[in-house]
């Protein structure tokens, strides 16, 4: 990227850091740039062509543009002036890092590190931008996804397990496609019973989809891909060399292998990929809300009632003149509610929503000892 485009870039997520936390009148961005200035200074060795130098010069250009204004406490929990100014240090190395390092993939954003892994699931990601090139699957093996997360070893990315043969390989085509430092994918761990999603992944490195975006070659259940394209799938093939490892839950092992694919990354760089497809997912994002007050059922309403002695639960149900009409009893929530529903004593959605919330609370307390007080509703 050019000096002048870099400065753009930056410029713009200057300003947009003062949008963003909502200073109207943050006089300490003067002294934030003074921060960068200084912070480039620092790295000025490590960049070619002398940028960190000439993008100092351009940062105290724009310097000239701000002036400092002193203003009162805008009484924020937090001091936004000063987490802008943060921010500002921060995006500068970090922008100029990833320009000159070529192999530090590439991400297009300041934001790429908060935002991935892009599909959500139970993962430990680890990814520094840079010299982590190993992505790990531990299938169903549960102690060995918490071992390896704790050793964290050097050149380890991202580690998570794989139970399922479609909707756990969708997260690792999305999660591998969108992070071009990923090189390398080793599964290993105890196979998922009924499902063989190591296989799976083995078939799919091996042999890729056919026309229904069944995977070739897999011994799983339902291996169809529902929620990426085949040239995804075609991406993701090219990108990483599938490494086959199933069945070792030998942490150390592991970390071993980890180390000798390190090596032969830094001394083979693959080559970079520029013919990248993936777009974001055309799903909406919706953000959750807190619950407004629950809609009365028509039917009635429950009174849950922990027995701590027998550790029994007990729900009454009566209609809206007090009068009861039911009593259910069990030893555990899903019992319980499934005869509630079976019997018809409940027609709104958030009035379920909140009895299965207040079962498994009444459970949890019965549990551990702890006296319970139903929620209102």
């Amino acid at each position: 990227m050019e000096t002048e485009k870099l400065y753009d870039k930056i410029r713009n997520e200057l300003f947009s850091a003062i949008k963003l936390k909502k200073c109207k009148k943050c006089g300490c961005m003067v002294y934030g740039l003074d921060d960068v200035i200084e912070n480039l200074k620092i790295i000025e060795n490590e960049t070619p062509n002398g940028l960190a130098r000439k993008l100092s010069d351009e940062v105290k250009k724009l310097k000239l543009e701000l002036k400092p204004v002193e203003y009162s406490c805008l009484g924020c929990k937090h001091c936004y002036p000063a987490v802008a100014a943060n921010f500002i240090a921060d995006a500068v190395i970090y922008l100029i890092r990833n320009d000159s390092e070529n192999d530090s993939g590439n991400h297009d954003s300041l934001e790429f590190l908060d935002s991935w892994p892009v599909s959500p699931g139970e993962y430990s990601a680890f990814c520094d931008g840079e010299g982590c090139p190993v992505a790990v699957s531990t299938l169903a093996s549960l102690d060995l996804y918490s071992e390896l997360s704790k050793l964290k070893p050097k050149g380890l990315c991202i580690i998570g397990k794989t139970e399922t043969e479609n909707i756990g390989i969708d997260k690792i085509i999305k999660n591998t496609i969108t992070n071009s430092t990923l090189h390398y994918l080793i599964v290993s761990g105890r196979e998922s019973e009924g499902h063989c999603s190591g296989q799976t992944l083995i078939s799919l490195y091996k042999n890729s989809v056919d026309k229904n975006m069944r995977i070739i070659g897999s011994n799983g259940k339902k291996p169809i891909l529902k929620n990426v394209t085949y040239e995804e799938v075609e991406l993701f093939r090219k990108q990483v060399k599938v490494i086959n490892m199933i069945g070792c839950e030998d942490a150390a092992a592991i970390a071993l292998k980890i180390s000798e694919l390190l090596k032969d990354f830094k001394n083979s760089r693959p080559p970079e990929i520029t013919d990248r497809i993936f777009s974001p997912s055309p799903i909406e994002k919706i953000i959750a809300k807190k619950p407004k007050r629950i809609k009365l059922d028509k039917k009635g309403y429950f009174v849950i009632i922990p027995s701590f002695a027998n550790k029994m639960i007990t729900v009454e149900f009566y209609n809206y003149h007090n009068e009861l009409l039911n009593v259910i009893e069990g030893g555990d929530v899903p019992s319980i509610y499934s005869t509630i529903v079976e019997k018809e004593l409940i027609s709104e959605l958030t009035h379920a929503a909140y009895i299965g919330k207040e079962l498994e609370k009444a459970k949890w307390c019965m549990d551990y000892d702890i006296k319970y007080i139903q929620g209102e509703a």
